[in-house]
């Protein structure tokens, strides 16, 4: 069965300029031109990701996940190769990206929905929905420069979420906000990783949440594909080799747990709710329906009936005898002679 393929990315190869510092004392009072550094982040990279793929970004910090995949969003141009996308609508959900300071929660939602290639009227159709599942209440009528971290993540989310483009990019994103939020919001990207026409990358600070979320994982190091396939085959190589590099970066970070704890939540909580139906159904099917209970009803009535009818009170009904036959004249034919 051919596949069809969402995004193509061909000999990719993106740089980016830092400014090479020695030390702040000397480069500030240093009558030179300040040195510039060029850093290649990601190095002749190439995969495509087919219609329904559910794929996990793993590799150590700096080996160029998130440049990647901005660089697939369309927010970084790639200096050498090719992405391309066709015509499937594509968002990155990713803590810093995509909002006007200036302008109110709402009016960024519907700048984020415009760019996503919505019109005015879909925005319109959704804008409730939106606002209801960041809980923003009425932060949303004020600048987005005044939102704390989560709010702003909230926010991103929800747009996200809500307008389900074809293609989402999650950029370490499914540990922010309160308990109540990151419940919702996994339970969230759960259904719309469910949808088999929806293409899903995701980079995340957990092993877990790549296991228990993706299909297929690509293992990025210093900018290259070391390994892409099965997610539990790349993840393993992943984790022997970081084993042995430094068994410290294995090491459980602060947002991995967070992301864990709320995978263990949720599935709890489902497994809670999974029990409690099943009990409930169990429950209803030992109730005898309106019908069977009449049913029920009359069957023993009649069973009443029959017992009486052989009850030694009861008078037995006496059984008519047969009449005699009629004797026929057998000197009928003699007299007639």
């Amino acid at each position: 069965m051919n596949q069809e393929t969402v995004i193509s990315v061909k000999d990719v190869h993106i740089r980016y300029k830092v400014v090479k510092v020695e030390g702040i004392k000397k480069s500030f009072f240093s009558l030179k031109k300040t040195k510039l550094e060029e850093i290649e982040a990601v190095k002749g990279v190439s995969f495509d990701v087919y219609k329904g793929e559910i794929i996990g970004l793993v590799g150590k910090n700096g080996s160029g996940k998130s440049t990647l995949l901005r660089s697939v969003a369309g927010i970084f141009s790639a200096d050498e190769g090719t992405i391309d996308i066709g015509d499937y609508s594509i968002s990155l959900l990713s803590i810093g990206v995509g909002f006007k300071g200036e302008l109110t929660g709402k009016e960024n939602i519907y700048l984020s929905g415009l760019l996503l290639g919505f019109s005015k009227e879909e925005i319109n159709a959704k804008y409730k929905e939106i606002v209801n599942f960041s809980g923003l209440g009425k932060f949303i009528n004020m600048p987005v420069k005044t939102y704390s971290s989560g709010m702003h993540s909230k926010l991103a989310f929800s747009i996200t979420a809500v307008m389900e483009t074809d293609i989402i990019l999650i950029d370490e994103v499914l540990s922010v906000g309160d308990i109540q939020f990151k419940k919702k919001s996994f339970r969230k990207m759960q259904d719309l990783i469910s949808a088999r026409d929806r293409t899903v990358i995701i980079v995340s600070h957990s092993n877990e949440t790549i296991r228990n979320l993706c299909t297929r994982v690509i293992w990025l190091n210093d900018g290259e594909i070391e390994m892409d396939g099965e997610t539990e085959e790349v993840l393993a190589a992943y984790e022997a080799y970081m084993e042995e590099l430094n068994p410290a970066l294995l090491k459980k970070s602060k947002k991995a747990k967070e992301e864990e704890k709320i995978m263990r939540l949720v599935r709890e909580e489902d497994e809670s709710k999974k029990a409690e139906e099943a009990a409930q159904d169990a429950a209803e099917s030992e109730k005898p329906t309106e019908g069977a209970a009449e049913r029920k009803t009359e069957t023993e009535n009649v069973s009443k009936d029959t017992d009486a009818a052989g009850s030694p009170d009861k008078k037995p009904v006496k059984e008519t005898e047969p009449a005699e036959e009629t004797k026929s004249d057998s000197t009928t034919g003699d007299g007639n002679a």
